[in-house]
Order: structure tokens, then C-alpha cells, then sequence
């Protein structure tokens, strides 16, 4: 008697029944490996993405408001330009991390190139002057540069209470510069001298808290910009704010 199709023998179902069970260990080992892979990578990346969601929840815009404003003056020295006094306006704007605030100033300097630079010109000048008799003279003049610094920092503050509070500072800027001088006005070398650059700078200071409101800042500042180096010392005042209720 021929077997029906469809219709299997408990000796036949004994065979397969094997090798259904063989082809699912083969699946899972196939997975197996794939599975242990990325468990591995979760493991490993885990620590470290709830790291930097640590590091990301420090920083928060509640803390940021008119903390104070202030007024410095100093003196400011670079390698190509006589000593000249600088003043600024500076606006904190409060706490947006721990112990890291920024600032706002607005800063203005005047000085005049000093004698090596403009004797340079006045070589350059000489240069391509022809003169057979060679007894002409060339005076220059005094050439002085005007600079209105925006810069914002970026202060750590170690210590937010006490008398001496110091802190250590890294900012950015954009210095617009003009020039005067008589050998120079109207020429090319005016328009290529007056434009507008960018800056950066660090700087180190501490404020002295004489009241709750009142505070004295002394700072010495670097700065570096295009064709110009500059360090200064400045000192002043900084009127503080305290933060309102429920920020």
C-alpha cells in the first residue's frame, strides 16, 4: 500500500525532528556571534556616552544673567608700537558652567609706531628714490594707530567666594583699526592698514572683593593679532549684581 502524500511515518517524523533541532543551533550560532558584538560595543560605549551626558548637564543657561559691569584702565606694550594707556568697558555674564563665566569688553587704545618702524619706512622709501646727487632726505613722520578692540572671554573662577577671587582667562576678538599719518595719509598703505582683524588672547587676574557690590580687578592680558603683539596691565572696578530670585 503506497503512502499518501502529506501523510508522514512516526519513523520519518523521528528522522527530521533531528535536523530541525540541528538547523536551529546552527541559526543561533550564526546570530551568536553578531549579538556578543554588539553587547560588547554597548558595554564599552555606555560609561562613556553617560560620561559625556555628564559633562553636557554641567552646562546651563539658568546661571547666565547681568552679573556686572566694569571699568579698567592700564598700560599696554607691544613689539611695534610705543607704550600707550588702554581702557575698557566689561559686562559678566554670569555662570553658564561650574567656575566658567563669560565676558564682554569693549576696549580702545591709541599709540604711534615706534622709531625702528618708521625708520624702516624711511629706508623702504630711499630705496627707490634715484637721485644722481643723493642729498635729499626723507622724514616720515609719526604714524600712530588707533585700535576699538570686542572681545569675549571665557573666565575659569576657582574660588567664587572670599576676599581675593583669581581666575584664568582664554577669548576671541575683532579689532577695528585706523591710522594717521602725513607720509601715509591718502595712499594705498592707509587703506591696507586700516581694516578690521581678528584677535585672540589670554589673560590672568583677581578681583578684590571690597564690598558685596564693589569689586577690584587687576588683569594682565596678552593678545595676538595679524602684524601685532601686544601685553598690557590694567586695573579697575567692577560693579556686580546679584542674581534674581528663582533663576
Amino acid at each position: 500500500m503506497k503512502p499518501r502524500l502529506g501523510h508522514l511515518s512516526s519513523e520519518t517524523t523521528g528522522r527530521i525532528a533531528p535536523l530541525h533541532a540541528a538547523d536551529g543551533r546552527a541559526a543561533a550560532s550564526c546570530r551568536a556571534p553578531g549579538a556578543r558584538i554588539f553587547l560588547a560595543l554597548a558595554l564599552v560605549l555606555a560609561p562613556g556616552s553617560l560620561a559625556a551626558q555628564g559633562v553636557l548637564d554641567e552646562f546651563s543657561y539658568e546661571g547666565l544673567y547681568f552679573a556686572g559691569v566694569g571699568l579698567d584702565v592700564g598700560g599696554l606694550f607691544s613689539d611695534r608700537l610705543d607704550g600707550a594707556v588702554s581702557g575698557s568697558v566689561r559686562i559678566d555674564g554670569g555662570f553658564f558652567a561650574p567656575r566658567v563665566r563669560p565676558l564682554l569688553s569693549l576696549t580702545f587704545f591709541r599709540s604711534e609706531y615706534d622709531s625702528s618702524e618708521i625708520a624702516e619706512l624711511e629706508a623702504r622709501l630711499r630705496g627707490v628714490v634715484r637721485d644722481p646727487t643723493n642729498d635729499f632726505t626723507i622724514d616720515a613722520g609719526a604714524v600712530s594707530l588707533s585700535t576699538l578692540a570686542l572681545d569675549v572671554d571665557l573666565q575659569w573662577v576657582p574660588i567664587q567666594r572670599g576676599p581675593i577671587r583669581p581666575y584664568l582667562g582664554v577669548g576671541a576678538g575683532a579689532h577695528l583699526r585706523f591710522v594717521e599719518g602725513p607720509a601715509i595719509e591718502g595712499t594705498f598703505i592707509e587703506d591696507a592698514l586700516e581694516t578690521i582683524v581678528a584677535a585672540l588672547n589670554a589673560s590672568a587676574g583677581f578681583e578684590v572683593a571690597l564690598s558685596r557690590s564693589l569689586h577690584a580687578t587687576i588683569e594682565g592680558r596678552g593678545v595676538l593679532t595679524s602684524g601685532l603683539k601686544a601685553v598690557s596691565l590694567r586695573g579697575g572696578f567692577m560693579l556686580r549684581f546679584p542674581q534674581r530670585p528663582g533663576r
